[in-house]
């Protein structure tokens, strides 16, 4: 499927929030995506995981999730200074600045003219696996699809010592797949068993898959990237979201 992309300036209090949106060129109306990366904002392994999965059928719009601090159109490098970066940009933005923009962006999706009315989901890397397990907590996000979210575990998510998204799972209307890879030390195996335990006690309908990999193995920029695991496990997500919307 042809796709077009763009960026977006979704007009917020203080500076807008800038967000790229890759979606089918094909006239029709498509399920829509709320897309978060890592610390790194809008590098180009994340643009390019928007436009393969707007080539499946999706609207797919991924915010700079630092729009508060950083100017728009900031990408953070791949490197030692970048990682520092990034992290202190997490570190200086409250959960509920996060929530707040999430709410916004949603909304905006929703209204996008190519998307299908009621049909939201989520995606995210790392910081943004948490904050795309927090998406779906909003009633709308009908799935969320969270690649090694940081912090899930233990409640560490930005300037929040403790965001509680674990303890609010019962509150998840919509499907989970939650994506690790088994050498992650950002979500170690202990991690990964506190998550399982209170999603399966809060009866929320959820999957766990375990790869092979290490931390941010879907990046296709460096020495962790896993193609095969990256492969497997986008098609899970497909799977999800296919399964969801369907019809």
């Amino acid at each position: 499927m042809v796709v077009t992309t763009e960026y977006v300036d979704i007009a917020l209090a203080g500076s807008p929030m800038r967000t790229f949106v890759a979606a089918p060129k094909a006239e029709g109306e498509y399920p829509g995506i709320w897309c978060y990366s890592d610390i790194f904002q809008l590098t180009p392994p994340m643009l390019r995981t928007c436009v393969r999965l707007a080539g499946y059928g999706f609207v797919a719009a991924a915010p700079e999730i630092y729009r508060r601090i950083e100017p728009p159109g900031t990408v953070i490098a791949f490197d030692d200074a970048g990682r520092t970066r990034g992290l202190e940009d997490a570190a200086k933005t409250p959960v509920a600045d996060f929530d707040a923009d999430c709410r916004a962006g949603l909304d905006w999706l929703g209204k996008h003219p190519k998307v299908a009315r009621g049909k939201i989901g989520a995606i995210g890397f790392c910081i943004g696996g948490h904050l795309a397990f927090r998406a779906a907590l909003q009633p709308d996000v009908q799935a969320a699809a969270c690649y090694y979210g940081t912090g899930i575990h233990d409640g560490k998510l930005g300037k929040d010592a403790d965001a509680g998204s674990l303890a609010r799972a019962k509150e998840i209307r919509g499907e989970l797949l939650m994506i690790f890879g088994k050498q992650d030390p950002h979500v170690p195996e202990a991690g990964r068993e506190t998550i399982d335990a209170v999603l399966r006690k809060s009866g929320a309908r959820y999957r766990t898959i375990l790869y092979p990999a290490e931390h941010a193995f879907t990046r296709d920029e460096g020495p962790r990237f896993d193609p095969e695991a990256t492969d497997q496990a986008f098609g899970e997500m497909i799977g999800l979201f296919r399964k969801v919307f369907r019809g």
